[in-house]
């Protein structure tokens, strides 16, 4: 296989392909990674069609095929379309996935309109521009390489010289703006870089699948960090990684074509950050989840528990409970509830008696402090207006170890109001319960 794979890499076609097929990922990936966190996405969708119609006015004006005039073409096209798009949407009530359907399908049908003409004349069947509809990399050549080559490298440069300047208008644009940066501009220039990295992949991907390009690798990206420098360069490995897997893949295989192999690639590296990912991955999830639920768990039978002994002791029951009353106070499947309670008896915090459990000395200190944890988040929910300071939302983490004693204090007297007070002190419980249990064992 490696062999056949450096015979494939010996011919000077493939070469130059895959060398355009790399700096075209690379500049998709970067550039598709702000797309992406402006929420923009189909942007790139709209500014590939809509470059159709600017292809086929640059071969009326010029006469020949010319990938230089081509890429002029789409470019002017492209940011017409966006032009338009951003005044439909600051002059009207039209949302932006309405606005940029509506340019889309405008853009797309004049092109297909002009596309039609053109073959309907003389020269038509050699201008080639049907492989921009559906991509045809392998019929690249020199001379385009070099051009989507030098725009690719133009773009990376000026993406890394702006780089602050365009992360601070992605994620704060008021700020941007109220610190002096020129907003429109640099939405002007993003726009324009957008649009560059979309014209130079639509011979080698082609305008229905060049969206795929931009954003792909950048959600891939997502997947495996949380800062923006780092994404982007992951972007772009991914993107570069994709350019090379399908023009070696479709070189080996002559029937397929180049283009729809390297979104092909893509997406199954998307995939595999999806499911593998170390922290947004979906196996990391599923681990995550489940020992969430496995903690969850035990701290309800704890806490059940405790607020059964609170009950009974208080008014001189018995403080051993058989699973169907732990049950009843807080339904758990009874695989479940048998599951936790044994591993708990390993733990040493419950023991059993018969058929029925208790809590131990140590069960009976860690059922207090998850019992006080879990009602002073209940207050602070209730009074959450009143704390508003400590900025917390209902799913955040909690500990009232780590509040303030003033804040922990305040919580404290709310809860004393609603009679929410946990009742029964560690000692004390800890103390009855060693009692019991030195009483058994005299018997």
């Amino acid at each position: 296989m490696w062999n056949e794979i450096l015979l494939t890499l010996q011919d000077a076609n493939t070469q130059w392909v895959l060398f355009g097929s790399i700096l075209l990922g690379i500049a998709s990936g970067v550039l598709g990674s702000f797309a992406l966190l402006r929420k923009q996405s189909l942007i790139g969708d709209a500014m590939a069609h809509a470059a159709l119609p600017g292809i086929c006015i640059a071969f009326l004006l010029y006469g020949t095929k010319s990938i230089g005039w081509f890429l002029i073409g789409a470019a002017l096209s492209g940011l017409l379309a966006t032009y338009f798009i951003q005044s439909i949407i600051h002059h009207s009530r039209i949302k932006e996935d309405t606005a940029i359907g509506l340019v889309l399908s405008v853009f797309f049908g004049f092109g297909i309109v002009l596309l039609t003409k053109i073959a309907q004349s003389e020269n038509g069947n050699q201008s080639g521009l049907d492989d921009f509809i559906f991509g045809q990399a392998a019929s690249l050549v020199g001379n385009d390489v070099k051009v989507i080559s030098s725009v690719a490298i133009v773009l990376l440069i000026i993406t890394y010289l702006l780089f602050k300047e365009l992360k601070l208008f992605t994620f704060d644009r008021q700020f941007a703006k109220g610190i002096g940066l020129p907003t429109g501009l640099l939405n002007a220039l993003l726009m324009t870089l957008i649009v560059s990295a979309v014209v130079i992949g639509l011979q080698a991907v082609g305008v229905i699948l060049m969206a795929a390009m931009l954003i792909t690798p950048a959600i891939s990206a997502r997947y495996w960090t949380d800062r923006l420098d780092r994404m982007v360069i992951i972007a772009g490995g991914i993107g570069a990684l994709s350019g090379t897997l399908g023009t070696i893949l479709s070189s080996m295989a002559n029937s397929l074509p180049t283009g729809p192999v390297i979104v092909i690639a893509a997406t199954l590296m998307f995939l595999f950050s999806l499911v593998f990912a170390p922290k947004r991955g979906l196996v990391s999830k599923g681990v995550k989840l489940y020992k969430l639920r496995k903690e969850v768990a035990r701290e309800t039978v704890l806490q059940t528990l405790y607020d059964l002994t609170e009950s009974t002791t208080t008014s001189g029951g018995e403080i051993e409970f058989t699973p169907q009353a732990i049950a009843e106070r807080r339904p758990m499947s009874d695989r479940k509830l048998q599951a936790n309670l044994l591993s708990l008896e390993k733990e040493g915090l419950v023991v059993n008696s018969g058929d029925k459990w208790k809590l131990t000395s140590n069960g009976a200190v860690e059922s207090y402090e998850i019992t006080l944890n879990n009602r002073l988040f209940e207050t602070y929910l209730m009074y959450e207006m009143k704390f508003a300071h400590l900025q917390l939302a209902a799913n955040d983490s909690w500990n009232y170890k780590e509040l303030s004693a003033e804040t922990l204090n305040e919580l404290k007297g709310y809860m004393a109001v609603h009679d929410r007070t946990p009742k029964l002190d560690p000692e004390l419980f800890a103390t009855f319960g060693n009692h019991d249990e030195q009483k058994r064992e005299v018997n």
